[in-house]
């Protein structure tokens, strides 16, 4: 049975997502982005190899069909483009253009001001960072 404590935590997560949305919304809009398509850009991580298909829809929690849909929108814009996976020549991997680099740069960078995070001190997100990690590694 859930703590009593539970819902407002949960509440609380929620609510700093809707608003991280909301305050990002006309720098998504200059980009003929939604926050399904940017958040697509956040979990392509360019220090990290191109990840596959497969792994962008676990990253996403989403199925193939909404991820197709979803690339097809960020190809479109020329942000990311489909790639034959060096390592599984079956497979295809996504990488960002130059492009996408600088938008998800600039969205990543405008959603870690905007977000009400962003008002916790250095000491308290230092607090707070293992508590969330915990929670995402339990699941």
């Amino acid at each position: 049975m859930p703590t009593p404590e539970l819902p407002a935590v949960v509440a609380a997560v929620h609510d700093i997502w809707m608003r991280t949305n909301d305050l990002l919304g006309q720098a998504l809009a200059s980009h003929n982005l939604t926050p399904a398509t940017f958040q697509a850009l956040w979990v392509l991580d360019p220090a990290e190899p191109p990840p596959s298909m497969k792994v962008m829809a676990e990253r996403l929690y989403c199925n193939a069909p909404n991820l197709s849909f979803i690339t097809n929108q960020l190809t479109d814009r020329g942000l990311v483009e489909r790639a034959v996976d060096p390592a599984d020549r079956r497979s295809r991997v996504l990488l960002l253009t130059d492009k996408g680099r600088r938008v998800r740069d600039e969205l990543v960078r405008t959603a870690l001001e905007k977000t009400p995070l962003a008002a916790l001190s250095d000491e308290e997100l230092r607090q707070l960072k293992p508590l969330l990690d915990r929670a995402v590694a339990s699941g």
